[in-house]
Formats: structure tokens, C-alpha cells, sequence
């Protein structure tokens, strides 16, 4: 990755975490000073490093650890909300920001709601006794990125 690369992907994580959602190509080339098709091209070398996903219209889909769609990994951090891609994910944005967070979601079995308070970087075991979540992941991480959108 070379220096405007760099500098794409950090002002495009930047405008990320500023709308709270995942900026268009136009929005990201004002805020540049540039053109859509240079953010494009640019989104396009990132895709490839692995640095963001794009989805086939060449949009935003992940900057992970932020989702770009709603998923059921709903993080409150810094008095803003994002959706996180997964379970690892929803910890990386508290951690990304440098800020405490609160995860909601919901048990994968059972449909239960499960809220998990990241303090300090660390999970604060729940208050009324329940037992600590387990996170289970069926793609061994050396696979994840050969179908990133379903790992």
C-alpha cells in the first residue's frame, strides 16, 4: 500500500466513523478534493489488500471492523452507533476508537439478547449472574477472506 493509499483508507475510516455509516464514493471525493473515480480506483487497490470490501456495485461493504448493512453485532461506542461485520468485529470498534462500548445482539441458538460492556478494553462479566458468552467461529481464520462476507 502506498501513501495515498494510506491516506484514502484513513479518510474513508475517517468519514466512516463520522457519519456512522459508510460514506459514497462522491461523499469521500469532496471531503478528498478529488474525483469518484479516483476514490473508486482507489477503493478498487484497497479491495485488493484487503484494506476495505467492496460489494459488486463497488460500494462499501466492510471496513472492518464496520459494517457497512445492518447485522444483528449493534455497538455503541462514543455516543454514536455502528454495526459491526461479526462477533470479533463488534469488540474491534470500541477498540479502533480507543472508548469504552456496549455490544447488543442476540444469541445465535436461542435468540436470547445478549448486552456485553467493553470497559477499558476488557468484557464486564454480567451483573445478574449469567454465564460468560462463548464465541464460536466455524472458518478457521487463515479462511476467512475466501468469502469474507459469509465468515
Amino acid at each position: 500500500m502506498d501513501a495515498a493509499e494510506l491516506e484514502l483508507r484513513n479518510a474513508t475510516y475517517g468519514l466512516f466513523v463520522e457519519l456512522g455509516r459508510a460514506p459514497s464514493a462522491g461523499e469521500m471525493a469532496a471531503r478528498a478534493g478529488t474525483t469518484e473515480a479516483a476514490v473508486r480506483a482507489g477503493w478498487d487497490r484497497l479491495h485488493a489488500a484487503h484494506a476495505l470490501v467492496l460489494d459488486a456495485a463497488g460500494e462499501i461493504a466492510m471496513a472492518n471492523p464496520f459494517a457497512a448493512r445492518p447485522t444483528p453485532f449493534r455497538v455503541e461506542a462514543a455516543g454514536r452507533s455502528w454495526f459491526g461485520n461479526c462477533g470479533w468485529d463488534a469488540f474491534g470498534i470500541g477498540s479502533a476508537l480507543h472508548v469504552d462500548s456496549v455490544i447488543r445482539t442476540t444469541c445465535a441458538d436461542c435468540g436470547e439478547p445478549i448486552t456485553i460492556e467493553v470497559v477499558d478494553g476488557r468484557p464486564i462479566p454480567a451483573a445478574n449472574g449469567s454465564p460468560e458468552p462463548v464465541w464460536h467461529v466455524l472458518v478457521p481464520a487463515a479462511e476467512w477472506w475466501a468469502d469474507i462476507g459469509y465468515t
